[in-house]
This record gives C-alpha cells, structure tokens and sequence, in this order.
C-alpha cells in the first residue's frame, strides 16, 4: 500500500470502530437517546438514579428494582480510610488529579478486584458512581482544613453530592436541577473520555483502570473544561451590555466562545435547554439574575454563527449552576464524572463483551534505509 492508498482521519472523525446499544446521537438534528429513551423524556421525568439503572440494564426498572439500584448506591458511599490517607497526601493537587488518583487507589480495596465478569464489572461501577462523589468531595474538604463530611444515608445522588460540599442540605429545586445536570450528563456515546476507557477496557484492564484512564481524558480542558471556561467567561463580562463587545473581541482574535459548538451537533445540543430554564428560576430565586442575563446576551451575539451549525453546547448553563450552589470553579469538571460513572461503566461493560485490541494505524512520513554511524564518528 502507498500513502496515496491511505485516507487518514484526524481524531478518528466520522469512523465507527465498534457498535453500541446505549446511546444515540444524531448530530444534525440535535437527538440524543438513551437505550432509546429521548433525553427530553429522561431529563424531565426520570431521575439520576433511574436513568443510571437504564444505561446500566437497558430498560427502566419497576419501583421495587428502582429501591434496590438506589439502595445499593447510598450504601457504597463510604470510602476506604487508606483512600482518605491518599487524598491528604495529595491535597494541594487540582481535584481532577486528585480523583484520578483516588480512583486508581480504590482498586486496591474492592472486593472484585481480580474479577472482569460483567456482573462484578456492573457492582464495581455502581460502587463507584456513589465513591465518586465521596472522593470529590472530600479531596475538597480536606484542601481546606476540614474534614470530610460524612455522605447521607438518605439523600439522593445530587443531595448527597452537595449536602457534602458543607453540610447543608440542599433544597429540593436546587437538588432537583443537580440531579437533572447528572441525567444529561450521564452518557454521551463515544467521546474522548469514554473512546479512553474502552481503549483500556480493550486490553483487558479492569474498569478501575478504565474510569482512571477516562477521568486523566475528561481532565483535560479540550474535553471538560468548558463549564469552568465559561464561568470565568461571564465574569470577565461583568454586566449583560458588555456581551457583544466581548463576543466581537474574541471573535476577532480568533479565539473560541466558550459553550459553543460541538464535535457532534450541528443543531442546538438537545441538553443545554433544560438547563436554560434551571439557570433562569435558580439565578432570580438567589438575587442574581445577572448571571443569566449574561448568558442570554452572549447567546443573542452568537446569533448570527447559529446558521454554520454553532450553537450552545450543555456546559453553556452548567457552569452557572455550579457557581449559584457555591461550588468552587475547580470542582466544575469534576461535577462532569460524576454524572459519567454509569456511561463509563456500561461502555466498559460492552467493550467487555465482544472484546478486541483496539489498535488503530498511524501513517509513517519519516525517513527511510538510513545507516547507523558509530558515535565515535558523528
């Protein structure tokens, strides 16, 4: 074969190296499904807690098997004590590196750790969708000073996550909107993080290693930066006048708009407006309606970049929220994995299944036939 025989595509776009029957995307018309079930259904109507039972068994479970998936996760939120050992030692790291390295740390202490079935693989991934938060959490308490604050036994997922940011229990609105950001949040077919954990998955590593792997991917600020971005963005803005300027400074620069555009949609992310409307009611109902108008203003001056298929992507708003909870901007990306726990898991799981090297091909363009000179004479 010669080069000119070789297509290459660059990030792998447009090529399906694998089947799945979790999630779909179809880009152009902003649809995203879940084992079928369209987002707007799922993000208005079902829980995290649900919907991860969904991603995980392929199909919506009865109230009894519901109790028994959310009786499970609330019981499997304790840490190991070694692991809180670990996140002191690494407490002046971003809470990213201190995840990924919490998550590695766990293997050593699960139960199932020697074993790859996918029945063991599913109780290590609902183990971890509840450590998760636990590890977050706590890495951020003991960055302070403080001790890590117990997680409720009763609390849902989102309660518990921000119940143990200070030990408030959140309200049932504000957990209500964390708890939709975490379905929407929950899968999202084949990106960076999610290609990196079944790379790893490929090799028969375990999904510890996997969700590790995923987590340094997502950590990333081209993947998962952009709700962070994005509030440092409104800041800079300051006031909702500001907007267009702002918009047209960055443009002619060249510089991207942070919470616009996506590598798969071409049409309006389906995700962003059902945060649209939680930033809307979360921001007047605190006294900060500004933050919103913000958001609204940059929106209207990226109007005219609708048409090349450029639009707001889920993080746009996600940003926002977080910031309203009091959630420092650091914790943004994390708050990303742990929506993403069973997306991963499940891909882990279907990697499992009918499992294969994933080996990609890379173009040689260097030299060729040349001759070694000893060092002596170089």
């Amino acid at each position: 074969m010669t080069s000119d025989d070789i297509t290459i595509h660059r990030g792998l776009t447009g090529v399906y190296f694998d089947r799945s029957a979790t999630t779909f995307i179809d880009g152009k018309n902003g649809v995203l499904e879940y084992r079928g079930y369209n987002i707007n259904q799922l993000a208005e109507h079902s829980t995290f807690e649900e919907t991860g039972y969904l991603l995980i068994h392929g199909k919506l479970p009865t109230q009894a098997e519901l109790n028994d998936f959310d009786a499970e996760l609330k019981a499997a939120r304790e840490l190991p004590e070694q692991v809180f050992d670990v996140l002191e030692l690494v407490k002046d790291s971003h809470p990213m590196d201190a995840l990924r390295t919490a998550v590695s740390a766990l293997a050593s202490f699960d139960e199932d750790r020697n074993d790859n079935s996918p029945e063991a693989t599913i109780r290590k991934g609902n183990r971890l969708t509840s450590q998760v938060p636990s590890i977050v959490m706590a890495h951020h308490n003991i960055r302070q000073g403080k001790d890590p604050i117990k997680p409720s036994t009763v609390l849902n997922h989102a309660g518990n996550f921000l119940y143990m940011l200070n030990g408030d229990e959140p309200s049932a609105a504000t957990a209500e909107l964390m708890d939709k950001d975490f379905v929407l949040h929950a899968d999202h077919g084949s990106n960076a993080s999610a290609f990196t954990a079944r790379v790893v998955a490929g090799t028969a590593a375990d999904i510890h290693g996997a969700v590790t792997a995923g987590i340094a991917a997502l950590s990333g600020p081209s993947h998962g930066g952009a709700a962070e971005n994005v509030m440092q963005m409104a800041k800079e803005i300051g006031k909702p006048e500001n907007a267009a300027d702002y918009v047209k400074n960055l443009l002619s620069n060249r510089e991207r708009v942070m919470g616009f555009g996506h590598r798969v949609y071409k049409a309006e992310d389906p995700r962003a407006g059902h945060l649209r409307a939680g930033v809307k009611k979360l921001s007047e109902e605190m006294g900060q309606p500004e933050w919103y108008q913000i958001l609204e203003a940059v929106v209207e001056a990226m109007q005219p970049y609708a048409r090349r298929g450029i639009h707001v992507n889920v993080d746009f708003f996600a940003g926002v929220i977080y910031y309203l909870n009091g959630v420092p901007q650091d914790l943004f990306v994390p708050i990303f994995a742990v929506g993403r726990i069973p997306g991963w898991t499940i891909q882990v799981v279907e990697q499992f299944r009918h499992n294969i090297l994933i080996r990609p091909l890379l173009q040689y363009t260097g030299e060729h036939d040349l001759q070694y000179v000893p060092i002596a004479e170089r």
